[in-house]
């Protein structure tokens, strides 16, 4: 159970980001690329997978949203509560990885939001899908930073 001085959980910290950063919304990066360049017909792709899994999203929060927040965060509490009172390192591990997952969450459901309401196309949804890739790729780099220097504390001491 000793994560920070573990090889996977490093690999599976940078798989978890990579991973979340490909996927803008539930639409692959590529597809977003290809919308760019190549305009009308990758564009009306883009945007009716993009409304799907807006409308997908919106579907599970606005019917199970209540009980989905409420177990999203008695989980956190515990996790706090082993990593702060208790010293877990696995708990510690785990909290570094899912806070700020829970911070992209959100800004995924508000883009899903924003998708279904304004219902941009063309270029305005790629801009939109770009700009939240950025913003989810900041949140990352963040977290990786402060995990490892948190993980690097901890192996010292």
């Amino acid at each position: 159970m000793r994560s920070f001085s573990s090889l996977w959980y490093w690999i599976a910290l940078a798989v978890l980001w990579s991973s979340v950063s490909h996927w803008v919304l539930g639409v692959p990066f590529d597809m977003i690329n290809r919308a760019r360049r190549y305009g009308e017909g990758a564009a009306e792709d883009l945007a009716m997978l993009a409304r799907i899994n807006a409308r997908r999203m919106l579907y599970i929060s606005r019917n199970g949203g209540l009980w989905l927040i409420g177990i999203v965060f008695f989980m956190l509490t515990i996790l706090v509560l082993l990593s702060v009172l208790y010293q877990v390192e696995f708990a510690q591990a785990v909290l570094c990885m899912v806070a700020p997952m829970v911070l992209v969450g959100y800004l995924t459901l508000r883009l899903a939001l924003r998708v279904e309401t304004d219902a941009p196309e063309g270029a305005a949804l790629v801009r939109l899908l770009m700009r939240h890739r950025f913003v989810v790729q900041l949140i990352g780099m963040i977290a990786i930073f402060v995990t490892a220097l948190f993980g690097m504390y901890h192996n010292i001491t």
